[in-house]
């Protein structure tokens, strides 16, 4: 009986988990309107410059790739990872070598290590000053 109640349930909280708010929605849009704030977006690119990105910032669906105070590219995600907003490591699958729109994002956590999320990146928008 246990081993049949076990995925039924399992089932059960990935379904209420879905139809519940997205409370870091909100907070992420406001810090990454701080971040970019003062800085003018320039034209989508489809791959990071190699080598000119020193941080990234995560969240539940954008990632913020940052090459000093006036240069941030920004991606918006395909899907949706909210591991990245709970400061779940991201694991980058990229074919050609370089960190490109359609490459894959999987979040696994940082303790236990249990994989979180998959999404994929979107274009990359350079903003700068």
């Amino acid at each position: 009986m246990i081993r049949f109640a076990t995925p039924l349930l399992i089932l059960a909280a990935c379904a209420a988990n879905t139809a519940l708010p997205q409370k870091g929605a909100s907070s992420d849009d406001a810090k990454i309107a701080k971040r970019l704030a003062g800085l003018t977006p320039g034209a989508p690119v489809d791959c990071l410059p190699p080598q000119r990105t020193s941080e990234m910032q995560g969240y539940a669906n954008t990632i913020l790739y940052i090459g000093g105070r006036n240069k941030v590219w920004r991606s918006d995600l395909i899907g949706s990872c909210p591991g990245l907003s709970r400061g779940d490591l991201p694991v980058i699958t990229s074919v050609s070598g370089r960190v490109c729109r359609g490459d894959t994002v999987q979040t696994r956590a940082r303790i236990g290590g249990m994989w979180t999320g998959s999404c994929a990146l979107g274009p990359f928008v350079p903003y700068s000053k």
